[in-house]
């Protein structure tokens, strides 16, 4: 990596809370337009994939939302993560009593991003960057948040969750309408209006419903 991960997270964020988690407290990037907006050319100069795990995704906070209201979801239960990004809702399922959380992401920026986070509120957890779409998951639970906005990127995850769903584990997603929900596949457990931010969606308010795959 040209630029040292967790220095360049350390001063590129502020600590905040997503509004609609207040409980827990994020670094994350205090103007979108600053971080999200720089050009391709800008990121590469310091080695920066795109920075998702800068943004709480309304995705995410709407799952987030979701385990802490209804721990029993997770408690006791082991826990992956699925393109954790910031860590968000692991550090909601730690907060709910996972009894171990995975939070997997192949950014190999987010486990800077996670592990920084995951400290800040107090919270241990597992983090990899390995590619976990296809592979056999020993997770009671599997928590994807924000996950079908790529065509591909769905067509590959869609076949995967419905297996680890007939196995009989928890595939629960969290989605503010993005393109490629599989919505067929899913039942609505939860509806939520979360704020975002306007310089990464249309609107400041994301309708935002945490699904059960299967």
């Amino acid at each position: 990596m040209k630029t040292d991960p967790r220095t360049f997270i350390l001063q590129n964020t502020v600590l905040m809370s997503p509004p609609h988690v207040p409980e827990i407290r994020l670094r994350l990037a205090s103007e979108a337009h600053d971080l999200w907006l720089k050009t391709e050319e800008d990121l590469e100069e310091i080695g920066l994939p795109p920075p998702f795990w800068a943004f709480a995704w309304a995705g995410g906070q709407g799952l987030a939302r979701y385990i802490l209201d209804h721990p029993e979801t997770v408690v006791g239960k082991s826990v992956l993560d699925f393109a954790s990004g910031s860590g968000l809702v692991a550090i909601a399922a730690r907060f709910a009593g996972a009894a171990d959380v995975l939070a997997a992401d192949i950014d190999p920026w987010a486990a800077s991003a996670i592990t920084l986070n995951a400290a800040e509120n107090g919270v241990a957890m597992r983090t990899t960057a390995d590619d976990q779409i296809g592979k056999a998951v020993e997770a009671n639970v599997i928590l994807a948040g924000d996950v079908f906005y790529d065509r591909d990127f769905a067509a590959a995850l869609i076949p995967w969750l419905t297996r680890l769903a007939s196995e009989g584990k928890l595939v629960l997603v969290g989605d503010p309408g993005r393109s490629y929900l599989p919505k067929d596949r899913l039942k609505s457990l939860a509806v939520y209006q979360v704020p975002v931010t306007r310089a990464l969606e249309d609107s400041e308010v994301k309708e935002t419903t945490v699904w059960r795959f299967g």
